[in-house]
């Protein structure tokens, strides 16, 4: 079952993205170092990386309200008896 919040939390992480890629963020990163280098791609890789994180744990997990995971609900499933399968399909 879907939180009814992961809208919510999917609209957060947009918003995060938009941060992480705003032009402000990008311009620190894109200062040379000592060695002449920039930092640019290091940050849009991890930014990127990041946020393909975020957005995989959320689709991924899902939550139930009463605090159970679907590994808990599963789990508690395999222990009840199999059912049987129907009579008369011969």
């Amino acid at each position: 079952m879907k939180t009814p919040r992961l809208g919510e939390r999917l609209v957060a992480l947009i918003g995060v993205a938009l941060v992480l890629f705003s032009p402000p963020l990008i311009l620190v990163a894109d200062r040379p170092a000592t060695n002449g280098l920039s930092w640019l791609p290091l940050y849009l890789f991890i930014a990127w990386a990041l946020v393909i994180t975020l957005a995989a744990w959320l689709l991924e997990h899902r939550h139930e309200p009463g605090g159970r995971s679907d590994d808990a609900t599963q789990q508690h499933q395999s222990d009840a008896p199999p059912a049987e399968p129907p009579r008369g399909s011969q």
